[in-house]
């Protein structure tokens, strides 16, 4: 098994003799992306950065395509932070409050918080669930949901600072290869004892394999091909134009009745749109000559 680098990729492993799977991810150049479309401090960069790398390995699991979306909101600091990543691979995101917020636990940027995980597939039924912020970090509160609401033992290790996040999470799977509930209870609360030993600047900077080496040396793992991870905005001219079409037609008229041409701007990229009467209404066009 060649070293693959971690940067901007996730992967999935395995341990062959348990039933327990793992995702990694490490984060960078996606991150920069993100970061640059608002005036981000280094407190929010840090929680950004953990939404992101916890929303690629729960996207990972999706058995269909679509995607998972993490919201935080609360009356504190920071009214919102939403993560969405898609079964491609594809992430974008953005954070509303104070962008200039202290680095803190999560219970301190969203006091008394609600956070919602939304799956969204292209075709079929969405689901959503709420997880309120009742823990000092984030891979605390999604740890206690999974348990809970999947009926999967799941726990998350995440890290981030300003430039870089990294996750790793372990799930154990139904029984498959073990049939012997306390043999399957000790090898996951032995799996995940050795993962407690993993510290934020190893999960920053070594890579998947190495990473995984280090943890669980004497178990065997199967890892399978990374999947790239990048910053994608599905926002276009074409939606931002039929957002503005869809306000009632006075709203419309007054619009432009205060300003010739009026531009869309999208919060996750900061790419502007601008349109003119004749664009939200081509019929208007023959009318004016």
């Amino acid at each position: 098994m060649s070293t693959i680098t971690s940067t901007d990729n996730s992967f999935r492993f395995l341990f062959e003799d348990a039933d327990v799977r793992g995702e990694t991810v490490a984060l960078q150049h996606v991150l920069n992306d993100l970061y640059a479309a608002h005036p981000y401090g280094e407190g929010v960069k840090r929680l950004l950065g953990e939404f992101a790398a916890a929303t690629v390995v729960i996207s990972n699991n999706l058995k269909f395509q679509g995607r998972v979306v993490l919201q935080g909101r609360s009356d504190g600091p920071l009214s919102l932070v939403m993560l969405e990543c898609s079964s491609e691979g594809q992430v974008r995101g953005l954070a509303r409050g104070d962008l200039d917020a202290a680095k803190g636990p999560l219970s301190s940027l969203l006091p008394n918080g609600v956070l919602t995980l939304t799956i969204e597939p292209d075709v079929g039924q969405r689901y959503q669930g709420i997880i309120a912020v009742q823990r000092d970090e984030l891979c605390d509160v999604l740890s206690d949901y999974f348990e809970q609401s999947e009926q999967l033992a799941t726990k998350f290790w995440l890290s981030a600072d300003e430039g870089a996040a990294a996750a790793l999470m372990l799930q154990q799977l139904p029984k498959q290869l073990v049939p012997d509930e306390t043999v399957r209870f000790d090898q996951w609360q032995t799996l995940c004892a050795l993962a407690e030993t993993v510290t934020d600047d190893e999960l920053l900077a070594i890579d998947t394999d190495n990473l995984l080496y280090r943890l669980f040396n004497e178990w065997t793992v199967k890892r399978f091909d990374p999947k790239g991870i990048r910053f994608e905005c599905n926002c276009s001219s074409e939606r931002s134009l039929n957002a503005i079409r869809l306000l009632p037609e006075h709203e419309i008229t007054e619009l432009f009745e205060e300003q010739e041409t009026v531009t869309m701007n999208c919060e996750m990229c900061s790419k502007h749109y601008s349109y003119s009467l004749t664009d939200v209404r081509p019929e208007e066009e023959h009318t004016l000559h």
